[in-house]
């Protein structure tokens, strides 16, 4: 099983909010979950744009890995 890590500040928020239904963070824990998730999406990604079996596959990836990043058409190799 594989691990993830968050920042601590995101951790505590997370404890009050479980432990001791302290909801005042609440749009924090939201805002900081959703870009972990947007981190963890980009390298597996980027993971595939390198390790997929096929070409295509690869290409897809990384084409999808750019347009998640913002990387406009013109500065694309």
């Amino acid at each position: 099983m594989k691990q993830v890590q968050v920042p601590q500040e995101l951790f505590v928020q997370l404890i009050h909010y479980h432990l001791m239904e302290d909801n005042s963070h609440e749009g924090e824990i939201k805002i900081g979950l959703e870009k972990k998730l947007d981190t963890l999406v980009l390298r597996e990604l980027y993971g595939k744009s390198k390790t997929a079996p096929t070409e295509e596959e690869r290409e897809k990836a990384r084409q999808e890995y750019l347009d998640r990043r913002g990387i406009p058409n013109s500065f694309r190799w």
